[in-house]
C-alpha cells in the first residue's frame, strides 16, 4: 500500500470502461463518450481531436498518427496513419537546392498528413457512434476556448521563439506577442471551422477540394513539391498492417512494424530478457544495462528502420534470439560500450492515449507533429498547423531512410500493447523524444521484473543515454549516480521530464481496470 502521507497517486481503478491520456479536458471527452453509449475507438477518436485543439504544441490535425487495436476475442491490428512524401522529392532534387538536412521549418519536413484519414477509416471499421458526434468537443473548444494547462503553457513558453518565425503560428499561438500562459483561455476559430468540416463531410475535405487546394498552394509558396494528387491520393491513405511482437517475461508485446521504431523497442527487450533487472539488483545496475541495450538497439534503427519497401533486412532477423543473443553478448555489466552513432532528429512532441472499453476492446494510439508546433507553419487560410515528420528523411542516396517519392519516414511515435494466452493485458504508451522505444523497455521491465504497478511503473525514475551523454532525472540519488559515472557513464541532470505515459491494464480475475497517467503531465486515468 502506499504511504498516504508521501505525494503521489494509486491507479485509477473502474469496472467497465476507462480512457488515459496527458490532458484532463481529453480524457473529459473521452469518459464524455462512453456514458453516451460509444466504444473504445470511439473514446479515443473523441480524446484525440480535443487535444488537437488543448494541446496544440503536441498534436494536430497536420500531423500523423498509429495505433494497435485488440478487439475482443480478436488478433491485434495495427493501423499506420503516417503520411508520404510528395511524387516530385527525390534526394536529388532536395541536394540541388543546397540541402544536406531537411530543417524543421523547410516545406520538404512536411509530408501529406496521415492522421485524419487514419481517424476516418478506425471510426468506420471499428466505431459506434455517429463520427460527428465525436469531434463536438474538440470543436467547442477551438471555437469558444479553452483554459491552457500548466504543463501546457511550461511547453509553450519553451516554443515560442520559434513559433514567431512564422506569421500564421504567431498570429494563433502568440497573441499579443508572447505565449499564452496557464489558466488564459486560448480559442482557434479557423481549426474550428475544419474540424466541423471534417465531422459533416469526412477525412475527404482535408485531402480533396478547397482545403486541401489551400494547402498545397500554402506549402508551394514555402518551396513545397506538393500537388493535388499528393493529397487526394492519402484520403485512403491509412494501412492496416500485422503487428511485430516478443515475449518478455511470460507475456506478448506488440508493436506497429516498421517505418515506427517499435522494433528497437522489442530488440531491447529481446536483450534485456537475458538479464536480472529485479529488486535483487541495484537501481544503478538496471540503469547501466537499460542503457546499454539503448545504444545496441537504436543503432540498428538508425541504419536500418525505413518505409517498409526499403527495409534492408526482414524484421524476422532483428527480432531473431540469434540477434539478442549477439548483441547481448556485448554488453558488459562492468562498464559502457563506446558510445554508438545516435543521428536522427530528437522527437519530442506528441501525445500518447489509450482506451478500454465495457466489451474488451482496447485501443493504444499516438499522435504527433513531431517538433513542438512541428514546423512552425500554419496556414491562415485553413487554420491548419503542419507536422515536421518529414525531417527525419536522410538526403542519402542508397540509405534505407532516403527521401523518395510517396515514401513513409522513419517514425519515433509507437503504441504498444500486452497480451497473455490470447487475452489482452494492456494497452500502453510512452511519450518523449528517442525516449519512446527505450520507455516501452524500461516501463514493462518495472512492472514485469519489479513487480511494480502500471502508476508506479509511470512514476519510477527515468534515465535515457543519448549522444554518450546519461541523462537521469533528479528523483535518482546522488549515489546512483556516482556509481553511474564510476561504470563510465557521463550522468546529467534531464533540464525537463523525461516523457510521459499513459497506459491501462485489465485484471481479468476481479473484473478490474487499473489506469496510470504521468504527474510528468497534465492528464489523468478515468473509467466507472
Amino acid at each position: 500500500m502506499r504511504d498516504f502521507f508521501t505525494p503521489g497517486r494509486d491507479p485509477a481503478l473502474a469496472g467497465e470502461a476507462m480512457i488515459a491520456t496527458s490532458h484532463p479536458l481529453s480524457t473529459a471527452a473521452g469518459l464524455e463518450i462512453f456514458a453516451a453509449g460509444g466504444n473504445a475507438v470511439d473514446a479515443v477518436i473523441a480524446a484525440v481531436a480535443v487535444q488537437c485543439v488543448v494541446d496544440p504544441l503536441m498534436t494536430g490535425i497536420g500531423g500523423d498518427c498509429f495505433a494497435l487495436y485488440a478487439p475482443s476475442g480478436g488478433e491485434v491490428i495495427a493501423l499506420n496513419g503516417s503520411g508520404r512524401a510528395p511524387a516530385a522529392a527525390t534526394v536529388e532534387r532536395l541536394r540541388s537546392e543546397g540541402l544536406s538536412e531537411i530543417p524543421r521549418t523547410s516545406a520538404h519536413a512536411i509530408t501529406v498528413p496521415g492522421a485524419v484519414a487514419a481517424w476516418e477509416k478506425l471510426h468506420r471499421d471499428h466505431g459506434r457512434l455517429p463520427f460527428e458526434r465525436l469531434l463536438s468537443r474538440a470543436i467547442a473548444y477551438a471555437e469558444n476556448g479553452y483554459p491552457v494547462t500548466a504543463r501546457v503553457a511550461y511547453d509553450w513558453a519553451r516554443e515560442a521563439e520559434a513559433v514567431a518565425g512564422d506569421p500564421g503560428a504567431a498570429a494563433v499561438f502568440l497573441p499579443g506577442g508572447k505565449a499564452v500562459g496557464e489558466g488564459e483561455r486560448h480559442a482557434q476559430p479557423a481549426l474550428a471551422q475544419r474540424l466541423k468540416a471534417i465531422a459533416k463531410q469526412g477525412a475527404r475535405t482535408f485531402y480533396t477540394g478547397e482545403t486541401a487546394a489551400a494547402s498545397v498552394a500554402f506549402l508551394k509558396s514555402l518551396g513545397g513539391l506538393h500537388e493535388m494528387e499528393d493529397f487526394e491520393s492519402a484520403v485512403d491513405g491509412a494501412d492496416y498492417a500485422t503487428p511485430i511482437s516478443t515475449r518478455y517475461s511470460g507475456v506478448d508485446v506488440y508493436e506497429c512494424p516498421p517505418n515506427g521504431q517499435g522494433v528497437a523497442a522489442l530488440m531491447m527487450l529481446n536483450m534485456l530478457s537475458g538479464f536480472d533487472l529485479s529488486e535483487k539488483v541495484t537501481l544503478a545496475e538496471r540503469i547501466h544495462l537499460h542503457a546499454e541495450a539503448a545504444k545496441l538497439a537504436y543503432y540498428h534503427r538508425d541504419a536500418l528502420v525505413s518505409d517498409p519497401s526499403s527495409l534492408p533486412y526482414p524484421i524476422e532477423t532483428l527480432l531473431s534470439e540469434e540477434m539478442a543473443a549477439a548483441l547481448r553478448a556485448r554488453i558488459r555489466p562492468d562498464r559502457v560500450l563506446a558510445p554508438a552513432l545516435w543521428n536522427e532528429r530528437e522527437h519530442k512532441d506528441t501525445v500518447y492515449l489509450c482506451a478500454v472499453d465495457r466489451d474488451g476492446n482496447a485501443l493504444s494510439f499516438i499522435n504527433s507533429i513531431f517538433d513542438g508546433f512541428g514546423s512552425t507553419r500554419l496556414d491562415p487560410a485553413t487554420g491548419i498547423l503542419f507536422h515536421s515528420r518529414g525531417s527525419s528523411f536522410r538526403l542519402i542516396e542508397g540509405h534505407p531512410n532516403a527521401i523518395g517519392p510517396r515514401k513513409r519516414p522513419m517514425h519515433t511515435i509507437i503504441p504498444g500493447m500486452v497480451r497473455k494466452n490470447g487475452r489482452t493485458l494492456m494497452p500502453f504508451g510512452i511519450m518523449g523524444g528517442q525516449y519512446q522505444a527505450a520507455g516501452h523497455a524500461a516501463f514493462l521491465s518495472g512492472m514485469l521484473d519489479r513487480g511494480l504497478n502500471v502508476q508506479q511503473a509511470i512514476d519510477a525514475p527515468r534515465s535515457f543515454s543519448f549522444d554518450g551523454v546519461l541523462k537521469i532525472e533528479p528523483t535518482i540519488d546522488p549515489e546512483t549516480a556516482a556509481r553511474l559515472a564510476r561504470l563510465g557513464h557521463k550522468p546529467q541532470t534531464a533540464p525537463t521530464p523525461i516523457g510521459g505515459a499513459q497506459a491501462i491494464f485489465i485484471e481479468h480475475e476481479r473484473g478490474l481496470l487499473l489506469g496510470g497517467s504521468d504527474q510528468r503531465k497534465d492528464g489523468s486515468a478515468l473509467g466507472f
